[in-house]
């Protein structure tokens, strides 16, 4: 750990953009008379897909359906996790899925169903990444080691080069990672990167490991017993690589592509170059906004500007939400990024994979 992390900060400016982003967004729910956050159809969606994933889980533990069928349900087990984490937790997490906090950490808990430590990942992902999107050596989401090139200050090695190839694989990898290494090597060191983690509770710690026995529990022991080791195996690896896929596309889709910029702070202030709304646009991408199936799967992580510049506000209202934040964008002449389709901004991904391996 880095002894001499010093956290950057973002300068300070009147009449700035993120006041007025506020101002037109909370006129417009004003103006509606509607709460900010989730309403009956997140709500509904969150029972569909929590008890798909129970119902999914019975069938293939406790009723072994032929190998074809077996398989198939396994995807969808992996495909349900991912979108339970996107549209479930994730609004949970960040309080915006319900105006009663009770619901607020119900919905967050279903992290901690997954078998992932919801402390961690609270401070991970709406404490630091939230604040300083794309900032090399303090967003964790950027830094994978050597084995990728995130960022245009990261070392570029030898293997990089093939990265825009190679990719795929170590993104089926990553829910993998997550819940039996990343998770431990967090709690173990103390640290996310080379920011210290907050004190942790007493409450903190018997959650952390009451959560790692349960997974062990419900996604290896059992399943063992009922349906023996080679079946389980083959079982857990399709459903925990295509959950891993599903959830790192969509996350790197919003900040590793063509035009995101990574911002680093001035070596004599330590601050950042944009005020925080300016740096979360520039940082930030979309993609797919009109197609609402991908909205509904992805818990709206399509619109990654809007959540990142609101994230107290559900996802169910970033379409709308959407357009005032272009006419802004425009008024005060920031690219607003987005790529149409999901297929657009996959492309840019692999643009940006090659540019990183290819050039300093």
């Amino acid at each position: 750990m880095s002894s001499n992390l010093v956290i950057p900060k973002f300068p300070t400016v009147k009449n700035s953009l993120h006041t007025e982003l506020r101002t037109r967004v909370q006129k417009y729910f004003d103006q509606k008379g509607i709460s900010a956050t989730g309403n009956m159809s997140l709500f509904s969606k969150a029972i569909i897909l929590v008890a798909a994933f129970i119902a999914v889980y019975v069938h293939l533990v406790f009723f072994t359906p032929a190998r074809y069928i077996a398989c198939a349900e396994c995807l969808l087990l992996g495909g349900l996790i991912a979108a339970i984490g996107f549209n479930v937790m994730h609004d949970g997490s960040h309080g915006s899925f319900s105006k009663d906090k009770w619901k607020n950490k119900l919905a967050a808990g279903s992290l901690s169903m997954l078998g992932a430590s919801h402390f961690l990942w609270n401070m991970k992902h709406n404490m630091i990444h939230h604040s300083f999107t794309n900032v090399d050596g303090v967003d964790d989401d950027i830094e994978i080691g050597v084995l990728m090139r995130f960022a245009p200050t990261q070392k570029r090695y030898w293997a990089h080069r093939f990265q825009h190839f190679y990719f795929c694989f170590l993104y089926m990898l990553l829910y993998v990672f997550w819940i039996f290494f990343t998770d431990y090597k967090k709690y173990f060191q103390k640290r996310i990167g080379d920011v210290p983690l907050k004190k942790m509770s007493a409450k903190d710690h018997i959650e952390f490991w009451v959560t790692k026995l349960y997974h062990a529990a419900v996604f290896i022991v059992i399943p063992i017993i009922y349906v023996g080791w080679a079946a389980w195996l083959v079982g857990f690896l399709i459903a925990t690589t295509f959950s891993g896929f599903v959830l790192s596309i969509v996350f790197q889709l919003a900040h590793t592509v063509e035009h995101t910029q990574f911002p680093v702070a001035d070596i004599e202030s330590n601050k950042l170059p944009d005020e925080f709304a300016a740096h979360q646009i520039k940082t930030t991408a979309n993609f797919a906004t009109k197609n609402k199936l991908v909205s509904w799967l992805v818990g709206g992580l399509n619109f990654q500007i809007e959540h990142h510049l609101f994230p107290k506000i559900s996802h169910v209202h970033y379409p709308a939400i959407s357009e005032i934040v272009k006419a802004v964008c425009n008024e005060y002449q920031l690219q607003y990024i987005e790529y149409p389709t999901m297929r657009g901004a996959v492309v840019a991904h692999v643009r940006f994979l090659r540019q990183m391996g290819k050039y300093d």
